[in-house]
């Protein structure tokens, strides 16, 4: 088969999948971005040559349990709001969790940015390995599902809208860089990306993001500027957090040798080459509705 008509299919077959589950129910998403995960940690051992028995039941499990107790609060807290002293326990104690799985997974993505910039590192330390995996391959995908609830309940149109920015800028940024892109952005890790297309694939995310929240989202009127606010910053966010998200995975498959994290999915690779943006992503976007619900 062709090369380019089989990286099409794959390709389609990828992003009907992801939609469909993201609309047809919270547990289709939940169940397919854990499927997902299984399949990222398995890519990830195989990089970093890490045995992968203890790395999939642990990562499973974590994914399960904090998935389920954030849900469970969601769905039940209208239900059981007479019980009022309960129910503020409850959301404490699910905050103070956010909070520290928040401060975990930051913690490791400057550490990754951080690795990213090391120009003599060609091999990573066994608890660097195990610190990776948790706070760059499991943490996000746990902070994937919490960003569809928003700051209230569970919204395909927020993860869609996300996922949406990330395909604009990757393809934007492809097709700025090779029009007109001189100007290498980090050679020595990813030689074809450029400046220009950096910036194309941010200034079309942006335009993306006013789209979404104009024609998309549909705000109500007197919320219509403060929503074309919210998705064009997040959009940036995409654009400059996503482009270091792709840098990195880059890092990882240079040190290990490997054009892709695996081949899964034909002429993609693996779901780590098509989920390394949105998962260096995910943590901060969460960190941003965090704040706005605060200042709200």
């Amino acid at each position: 088969m062709n090369e380019t008509l089989k990286r099409s299919i794959s390709g389609a077959i990828y992003i009907l999948l992801l939609i469909a589950s993201i609309l047809y129910s919270t547990e289709s998403f939940f169940i397919l971005f854990g499927v997902f995960l299984i399949i990222a940690i398995y890519e990830f051992c195989n990089l970093t040559q890490v045995k992968k028995v203890l790395p999939l039941i642990i990562g499973t499990l974590l994914y399960c349990t904090i998935t389920l107790i954030s849900h469970y609060n969601q769905i039940t807290t209208e239900t059981i709001n007479h019980f009022f002293n309960t129910n503020i326990e409850i959301n404490i104690n699910i905050q103070q969790m956010n909070i520290i799985l928040l401060a975990t997974t930051l913690v490791v993505s400057v550490k990754c940015i951080l690795f990213l910039f090391y120009d003599k590192i060609q091999k990573i330390s066994t608890s660097s390995k195990y610190l990776y995996l948790f706070g760059y391959i499991i943490l996000p995908f746990v902070f994937i599902t919490k960003i569809s609830f928003g700051i209230k309940d569970y919204n395909p149109k927020i993860i869609i809208g996300l996922f949406i920015l990330i395909w604009t800028n990757d393809s934007f940024a492809y097709v700025v860089g090779k029009s007109i892109g001189k100007n290498k952005l980090f050679e020595r890790i990813s030689p074809k990306k450029t400046i220009e297309g950096f910036i194309g694939g941010i200034l079309f995310a942006i335009l993306a993001g006013y789209l979404i929240s104009k024609y998309y989202i549909k705000a109500k009127p007197e919320f219509s500027s403060q929503s074309i606010l919210i998705w064009t910053s997040i959009a940036t966010i995409v654009g400059v957090f996503g482009t270091i998200g792709d840098l990195i995975e880059s890092k990882f498959k240079r040190i290990a040798g490997v054009k892709d994290s695996g081949n899964i999915m034909p002429g993609h690779g693996g779901v780590l080459d098509r989920l390394d943006s949105v998962i260096f992503v995910a943590p901060i976007i969460f960190l941003f509705y965090q704040i706005l619900n605060y200042v709200s």
